[in-house]
């Protein structure tokens, strides 16, 4: 039994719901994630279990949800152990149908780096889930942990990492970087052919009305995997594009198309409507949390807050003929739109935000500044060689992709422009204000759907260290460069770029980010399979960067 926690996790089979097995959903809750969605319409009273985010030194914010026929005030009580013999906070939250049923609330005036529970009571004396939360610490630390995860697709596979993370529940806090849910319709992404065929996506269709990402959040926090992680961290999340729509930017999206789904202005307030309802989350678009004397971290919004629109590589080289005219053409775009040095990933209010708070967070003697966010930082370029690489047998589409990524790679660009690599200038612009602040910088990344560790320079200067999280379910780079041998590609990606440290682009699962006052590490943690449920791993990977060094170690 663990000196932090009163009582063990379960087993992930069990269904009894005891004092000792206070996180397992029981029989009743297992049944409703198998149970066809048109068949039961996720019943009444408390539907998806419990959820809390946002954590403070003192608060946290609980979420539940209670389907009823009218407004619903729940009860909502918090103690330091489970059977709430000592309730020791507590509160009223609004179910109503004005936010699909869900209903949040702060519980305030707790203590310090303390393990509670919490639950939330009707008026007719029905009780939720028992949750387990944390409040963050107040003071001197020597170790925190983070769970970090990403891009967790339902129709891809089973969420085999949220299970392991519950499983071994050794993290003091859950992270999401994005792709929490996906938005393509059933059929689409993924095909038929790797859909897992039990994983039923609803609505059918693609969403964008605010009922249909109201309902694909029921789907998804109905699986019990999602739901118990749910249960035993709290959680900090950002959304990515996918909660909205693919490489979505505060002006619209790839996968918006205005004259057949509307107003993109319309479709975004839905998608950040629905996000901020399902999810134990504020409605901040960015924030700042202090872990004692450890840690600042910083959730932050590189989609919709202040990003402008991506470029398009493909566009630029339609309708030229010669590999003359095309590097012509990527040259003057390297030295020219592609340099622009007002450029905005995050929006001039929130990078000066930023700014001023890694300076504060240094001032304070925090040891390590992290950064919450959704895509990859690192210099990422596609090695020209690798179209060698691809067997006689791979697709023409693919030859062609990749042709066209060593094109623009000889021209020096990047083979991601929807990454932070899209936006040199304001890459360094950040880069410099962490220089400036003596930030002991650590970016988390997802979106990318495999696992990197990064050395960041900003001229030639040590600027920080990013740790690239794989994603739970989404197909990596083996989804369209399978001709490659994983091994292959790896080490080709990290040869070519002289940033990128490690990479694994085949494996799914999640990372433990570990913070100490004298180093950060990031052990990836890679699930043997998604294709049935299972908690067993293939292997990890650890990774380490003293404090103070601001680079990989060696």
């Amino acid at each position: 039994m663990k000196t932090n926690e009163p009582l063990s996790p379960p087993s992930r089979h069990t269904t009894a719901l005891t004092r000792r097995h206070l996180f397992q959903l029981g029989g009743a809750s297992a049944l409703l994630a198998t149970t066809p969605l048109a068949a039961r319409g996720f019943g009444r009273g408390f539907t998806h279990g419990v959820a809390s985010g946002e954590p403070g030194p003192d608060k946290v914010l609980l979420w539940t949800r209670f389907v009823a026929g009218q407004d619903t005030w729940l009860e909502f009580q918090v103690s330091e152990n489970g059977d709430f013999t000592d309730v020791v906070a507590g509160g009223s939250a609004r179910a109503s149908a004005e936010t699909d049923w869900c209903a949040k609330a702060w519980a305030d005036g707790l203590r310090d780096g303390r393990w509670y529970y919490y639950r939330f009571i009707a008026p007719d004396g029905s009780m939720s889930e028992v949750g387990r939360t944390r409040t963050l610490p107040g003071e001197s630390i020597d170790r925190f942990r983070l769970a970090v995860f990403s891009c967790s697709n339902f129709g891809f596979g089973y969420f085999n990492a949220y299970a392991h993370a519950a499983e071994v529940d050794d993290a003091d806090l859950a992270l999401h970087l994005g792709d929490y849910i996906y938005e393509y319709r059933r059929g689409s992404y993924p095909d038929p052919e790797r859909a897992i065929p039990e994983r039923e996506l609803w609505p059918e269709q693609e969403i964008v009305a605010l009922a249909d990402y109201r309902l694909r959040y029921a789907t998804y926090r109905a699986d019990p995997d999602l739901r118990r992680i749910h249960q035993m961290l709290p959680m900090i999340a950002v959304w990515d594009d996918h909660e909205s729509a693919n490489d979505s930017w505060k002006g619209g999206a790839e996968n918006h198309q205005s004259e057949t789904e509307g107003d993109w202005e319309a479709r975004k307030a839905a998608a950040k409507r629905a996000y901020r309802e399902w999810m134990p989350v504020s409605d901040e678009p960015y924030a700042e949390y202090q872990v004692g004397d450890l840690a600042t971290l910083y959730r932050l919004d590189t989609r919709l807050e202040g990003r402008e629109k991506q470029f398009d590589i493909g566009a630029l080289m339609k309708g030229r003929q010669s590999a003359e005219e095309i590097a012509a053409a990527l040259k003057a775009f390297h030295d020219g739109d592609y340099a622009d040095p007002a450029r905005q990933m995050l929006g001039a209010e929130q990078e000066a935000w930023l700014g001023n708070a890694l300076k504060r967070s240094r001032q304070s003697g925090r040891q390590w500044q992290v950064l919450v966010q959704q895509v990859v930082m690192g210099r990422l370029a596609t090695p020209p060689g690798l179209v060698d690489a691809l067997g006689a047998d791979a697709p023409d589409y693919v030859r062609r992709r990749l042709t066209a990524a060593a094109l623009s790679s000889r021209a020096g660009l990047p083979a991601n422009m929807d990454a932070w690599d899209g936006y040199p200038a304001a890459r360094e612009r950040l880069l410099a204000s962490a220089l400036e602040a003596e930030a002991n910088l650590l970016v988390l990344a997802g979106d990318s759907h495999n696992s990197w560790a990064f050395n960041l320079d900003h001229r030639g200067v040590n600027a920080g260290v990013e740790f690239g999280v794989q994603s739970v379910t989404s197909p990596g780079l083996e989804g369209y460069l399978g001709a490659i041998a994983p091994d292959v590609l790896s080490r080709d990606l990290v040869e070519h770029n002289a940033g990128l440290k490690y990479a694994d682009t085949s494996q799914r699962g999640y990372a433990l980010v570990e913070l100490t006052p004298e180093a950060a590490s990031a052990e990836y943690r890679f699930v043997e399979t998604i294709r049935t449920r299972s908690t067993a791993l293939a292997g990890t990977m650890r990774l380490d960067t003293a404090a103070g060094s601001r680079a990989l170690a060696s």
